[in-house]
C-alpha cells in the first residue's frame, strides 16, 4: 500500500491563487499601457523594476550566487525568459486582445511537452499526440475564424512566438535549477534579461518621461508584481507541492485574462477565438495525462 500524496496547504493554495491572478493580470496591464509605451520600452522598464525588488529581498536572504555552467544557463534563461518573452508578448499584445494573447501562450506546456520528447527522450505517448492534434485545431480556429476587433493574424503568430520563448526559457530553467539557488536564478535571470534591453535604454527615458503617470504605474506594477512577486511565490508552491499539478494550474490564467479583459477593457476574443483557445487548453491539459501502466 503506497502513501497518498499529502494535500497542499492552505497557505500554498493561496500563495498559488495569488501567482495566478497576478500573472493574468499582466496580460490587462500590457493592453493598458498601449499606445503610451513602446514594446521595448515597456520591456525594459518592466525588469529594470523588477531587478530592483528582486535584489531587495536577495540582499536580506542573501542566497549563493550561481557559478560557472549553472550562470550560464541562467543567463539563457534570463534572455531567453525575461527579455524574449517580455518584449514578444507585449508585441503580441499590439495585435491581440488580452485572452487570445493569453489562451496563445499557454500552449508553452505543450511545446515543452515536445521538446522533452524530442531532446530529452522522453517519447511521444498517445496522451501527446492527441493533446497535439487537439491544440493545433485550436490554434488553426483563432487564426482563421478568431480574429475580430482586437486581433490580427500577426498577432497569432507572435503569441505563438511568446509560447515558444516561454517553454524554451522553462526548459533552460529545468536544467538550471539543479545546482542554482531559485531566488538567485530569479534575480539574476532578471539582470541579464534587462541587461539584454539595455539596447531600448535611451527610448525608454524619452518615453517614460512623456508617458501619463498611470502608464508609468502599469510598468512599475509589472515589474513589483507579476514578475517579482508572482515568482517568488512560483518558487514557494514550487517547493511545497508536485510541480505536475503546479504547473497544470497555470491553465486556469487564460479564463481569469478573460474575465478581467471583460470587465476592466471591455474586450473579449470573438466566439470561434474563445473556442480556438478552449481547444488549445484541452489540448495542453490532455497531454499532461499520465499513460496508462503497462499491463503484467
Amino acid at each position: 500500500m503506497t502513501a497518498s500524496t499529502p494535500s497542499p496547504g492552505w497557505k500554498v493554495l493561496t500563495a498559488m491563487l495569488v501567482v495566478l491572478v497576478l500573472w493574468a493580470s499582466a496580460f490587462i496591464a500590457i493592453r493598458f499601457v498601449g499606445d503610451a509605451l513602446s514594446p521595448g520600452p515597456l520591456a525594459l522598464g518592466r525588469q529594470l523594476v523588477g531587478t530592483a525588488a528582486l535584489v531587495a529581498v536577495a540582499l536580506v536572504r542573501r542566497p549563493p550566487l550561481p557559478r560557472g555552467r549553472s550562470l550560464a544557463l541562467v543567463a539563457l534563461y534570463g534572455v531567453l525568459w525575461f527579455a524574449g518573452y517580455t518584449l514578444v508578448l507585449n508585441l503580441a499584445e499590439r495585435h491581440l486582445d488580452a485572452g487570445t494573447a493569453a489562451m496563445l501562450v499557454n500552449v508553452a506546456p505543450l511545446i515543452v511537452a515536445v521538446a522533452a520528447g524530442v531532446f530529452l527522450k522522453e517519447g511521444f505517448p498517445r496522451s501527446l499526440v492527441v493533446g497535439m492534434l487537439v491544440a493545433f485545431a485550436g490554434v488553426v480556429l483563432i487564426a482563421t475564424g478568431g480574429v475580430g476587433n482586437h486581433a490580427d493574424p500577426l498577432g497569432v503568430v507572435l503569441g505563438l512566438l511568446a509560447a515558444l520563448l516561454y517553454a524554451l526559457g522553462v526548459l533552460v530553467q529545468k536544467v538550471a535549477l539543479r545546482d542554482t539557488d531559485a531566488l538567485s536564478a530569479t534575480w539574476v535571470g532578471c539582470a541579464i534579461g534587462a541587461a539584454a534591453l539595455l539596447p531600448f535604454l535611451p527610448q525608454t527615458v524619452v518615453e517614460v518621461g512623456a508617458a501619463p503617470a498611470p502608464a508609468v504605474w502599469a510598468m512599475v506594477y509589472l515589474g513589483v508584481f507579476p514578475s517579482a512577486v508572482a515568482f517568488l511565490l512560483w518558487a514557494y508552491v514550487l517547493k511545497r507541492s508536485p510541480a505536475g499539478v503546479t504547473a497544470s494550474a497555470t491553465l486556469a490564467v487564460p479564463a481569469i485574462v478573460v474575465l478581467l479583459g471583460w470587465l476592466l477593457l471591455g474586450e473579449l476574443p470573438t466566439v470561434l477565438g474563445m473556442v480556438g483557445g478552449a481547444l488549445c487548453l484541452i489540448g495542453v491539459a490532455w497531454s499532461r495525462r499520465p499513460s496508462r501502466p503497462a499491463r503484467r
